[in-house]
């Protein structure tokens, strides 16, 4: 059967194996192929898998409204067998349809707007260990921040979900999972065709491979898996949650929430080192906000308007996972059943027309100016995708 899609424009193939899938993947720098396609041919455009396969990336925000809230959309291939690798069969992430409602519905109770409030003394005692442990660690020559945030949030995770400190934790547990998050950020051109010629399968196969194949980074992703599920289930010994109900949530949070948390403040971060200038009026900001107090608790975080411009515009410019796949599960018009999809966040965010036209900027200003188009939400926060969107939008986009 012929592409419905042959004839949309978009940028040549470079290899007959991987398609345009090292240069969207495996780029100079972030963004240097995808940011340039979405200028020259436009929010919708068609480009090349591994080994010839027709790939659509979709940034148009009502097409993506309508993607990410369609059951008629479900997860690719690449991204089945992460959440399989990640999660299992029995996870939220991994259910569809009324199981997944379900799920849902049994952890929002722990991630709405009140249960998060509740969760700030926990956040700000992190927050606090993170900044003595970076003055600590002034006068070496460099810190891998990556490590610090995804370790300070896993603390916050630890406190939240199972009720104790990672002290308090089978030290395995917090080995394998720092592990598991350092191994989730690691791309090659090995990973992308494997990819490839997994998700050629049926998902049945694929599922079974991925049970069984005795490679070091499988084994690492089971042993973090059975370690959560454990760690989950003393926890429902003691507080009535999800877990006793047949899910196992708690890989999910601890992975996702973690990964997501952590890379989003390191980039922030990346862009404070930057600007000198902005780093200032952010000091001054919160400053100003102490006043004569050193006591954070005081602070109404609505009152630092830069502080919360910064956060957006990281988010807006680095979404973790920049162009997740969907797949046609039926046929639609004018996509036929089983084509894959890029849902374009990254791109989205990236768009002139709606983000100014210097989108490609780190600006908080745009937040906090009216430069910005108004249009149409699609994602659950400040118009953004970063925590995606629809059925399936982040449980702890509060949280993170």
């Amino acid at each position: 059967m012929r592409s419905t899609i042959r004839h949309v424009a978009g940028p040549p193939s470079t290899s007959w194996i991987f398609g345009n899938m090292l240069q969207l993947i495996l780029p100079p720098q972030h963004g240097d192929y995808e940011y340039s396609w979405l200028n020259i041919y436009g929010s919708v455009y068609r480009f090349k898998g591994c080994f010839g396969n027709d790939k659509l990336m979709v940034a148009d925000p009502t097409a993506l409204k309508h993607i990410l809230n369609s059951p008629d959309f479900v997860f690719g291939p690449t991204l089945d067998i992460l959440v399989q690798c990640l999660f299992g069969e029995r996870s939220v992430m991994a259910r569809e349809g009324t199981d997944h409602q379900r799920l849902r519905a049994g952890l929002n109770p722990g991630f709405t707007a009140a249960a998060v409030r509740g969760y700030r003394p926990i956040f700000e005692k992190v927050a606090q260990g993170i900044t003595e442990k970076l003055e600590h660690e002034s006068e070496s020559f460099s810190t891998d921040i990556c490590a610090v945030f995804n370790s300070a949030a896993f603390d916050a995770i630890s406190e939240v979900v199972l009720g104790c400190p990672t002290a308090n934790l089978d030290p395995k547990f917090v080995k394998t999972n720092l592990e598991v998050s350092h191994l989730t950020l690691g791309q090659s051109a090995s990973a992308i065709l494997g990819d490839a010629l997994l998700g050629i399968l049926p998902p049945c196969i694929r599922h079974k491979l991925i049970l069984n194949l005795p490679t070091k980074n499988l084994r690492l992703l089971h042993a973090q898996r059975a370690l959560a599920t454990e760690a989950g289930a003393r926890a429902v010994c003691e507080k009535r949650d999800l877990l006793a109900k047949g899910g196992d949530v708690t890989e999910d949070v601890f992975t996702l929430l973690g990964e997501t948390t952590a890379n989003t403040l390191a980039f922030g971060l990346f862009e404070l080192a930057r600007d000198s200038e902005l780093q200032q009026r952010l000091r001054v900001e919160i400053q100003d906000a102490l006043g004569t107090t050193t006591n954070p608790t005081s602070i109404s975080y609505a009152n630092l308007p830069l502080l919360n411009a910064v956060i957006k515009e990281s988010l807006r410019m680095y979404p973790v996972i920049p162009f997740p796949e969907r797949v046609a599960a039926t046929d639609t018009i004018p996509i036929r059943k089983g084509q894959v999809i890029m849902t374009g966040i990254g791109s989205f965010q990236r768009i002139e027309e709606i983000w100014g036209r210097d989108a490609n900027k780190f600006r908080p200003g745009r937040w906090l100016d009216g430069s910005m188009c108004s249009a149409e939400a699609v994602g659950p926060f400040a118009n953004l995708l970063s925590f995606s969107g629809g059925a399936r939008t982040c449980l702890g986009w509060r949280f993170a």
